[in-house]
């Protein structure tokens, strides 16, 4: 066993990678305070070709020196766009036939190794490193779902969650 050199791994460049399709799936990113959460759940959309990601409320955008750093590129291969309010942003995408999900610890959340995933239309929502998501975006939910845990701490960083969930909605997407 070997370990492969970076051009054996057979990467797109980004104008191929631009062009494909994308899995039907939208991030929304409202009040992450971390440049470095930012860039590193941007990178793990290109790594499963994540529609796009909108960045609200006070979260960083690119070029901004932390999300550089860990988005390695990434920022230019996603398809982002800014907006003031998370709630303008869901309505919009409600409108457009995606359903929302909320990533969120509530009475109703459904555990995501528990939910019955389908192909349709996604948005997934992450809030704030330490609030999470504000309590007028959860009406606006179509469900929450929340990644179950059983050790001492109540919550896993924002950029782990995203990582684990987008992947969950990468293997059902991606097939249908």
């Amino acid at each position: 066993m070997r370990k492969l050199q970076l051009e054996e791994l057979g990467r797109d460049d980004l104008e191929t990678y631009q062009a494909k399709s994308k899995v039907p799936l939208v991030i929304v990113l409202d009040d992450i305070r971390s440049g470095h959460n930012v860039g590193s759940i941007l990178r793990t959309c290109d790594a499963f070709m994540v529609q796009k990601v909108w960045l609200c409320g006070i979260t960083p955008t690119p070029p901004h020196r932390e999300i550089l750093k860990t988005a390695i590129g990434a920022s230019a291969s996603v398809a982002w766009e800014y907006a003031e309010k998370v709630t303008t942003v869901c309505e919009k995408l409600k409108d457009e036939g995606h359903r929302l999900i909320g990533v969120e610890q509530t009475d109703q959340s459904i555990a995501l190794h528990e939910a019955d995933l389908d192909s349709m239309p996604t948005a997934l929502i992450f809030g704030n490193e330490v609030n999470g998501l504000s309590e007028d975006l959860l009406p606006l939910m179509d469900l929450c779902i929340e990644i179950k845990q059983f050790g001492t701490k109540h919550s896993l960083n924002v950029s782990v969650c995203a990582g684990i969930t987008i992947w969950a909605f990468f293997k059902v997407l991606s097939t249908s």
